[in-house]
């Protein structure tokens, strides 16, 4: 039977500051990944991965989430977009740290999404792009093409879903 000091729902097994560790692992991967693409695909080439479904395409990404605005233009887009992932990334992370310690999903949630947004958020500054090259696809159907740094994003947010519907606590507790 768990005491005051270890609670029942794991939190006392999390690695201490995963809220920091996560993200920097996260945008280490991500960025390590983008330059081996710059590196070693020419803008626009594709290498299969696994054939009839995953390519890496080498695209850059000027607008956000999924290509969305990547065709449209307006005056100091980049310098908008960063400065809008910027505060959003900031927002998530103040609330990340007046979280309580027990709720692990969505601490884990939440260091996803900052790991992502800092990773996309870097070339976003640097380049004035980001870098998608993951391209998964069945026949003639392409998903969006995507990276590192989004699919940690993705992962958060549904972490932060679960943890929203309360998930974690229906579980049996049985010792």
């Amino acid at each position: 039977m768990p005491n005051a000091s270890t609670p029942a729902d794991g939190a006392a097994h999390l690695p201490r500051r995963i809220e920091i560790w996560l993200p920097i692992l996260i945008v280490v991967i991500d960025q390590i990944t983008k330059a081996m693409i710059r590196a070693k695909l020419p803008l626009y080439a594709s290498r299969t991965i696994i054939p009839g479904f995953m390519d890496f395409t080498h695209v850059p990404n000027s607008g956000i989430a999924y290509g969305f605005l990547q065709g449209v233009d307006f005056p100091f887009k980049t310098v908008i977009i960063a400065m809008i992932a910027a505060t959003a990334m900031i927002s998530v992370g103040i609330y990340a740290a007046g979280l309580a310690r027990h709720k692990v999903i969505a601490r884990i949630g939440l260091a996803l999404i900052i790991g992502g947004a800092a990773g996309n958020l870097i070339d976003r500054v640097i380049a004035g792009s980001v870098v998608d090259f993951v391209d998964v696809y069945w026949r003639t159907w392409h998903f969006w093409v995507f990276n590192i740094a989004d699919s940690a994003i993705s992962v958060g947010v549904a972490a932060m879903i679960v943890d929203m519907l309360g998930v974690s606590t229906h579980v049996s507790k049985a010792a």
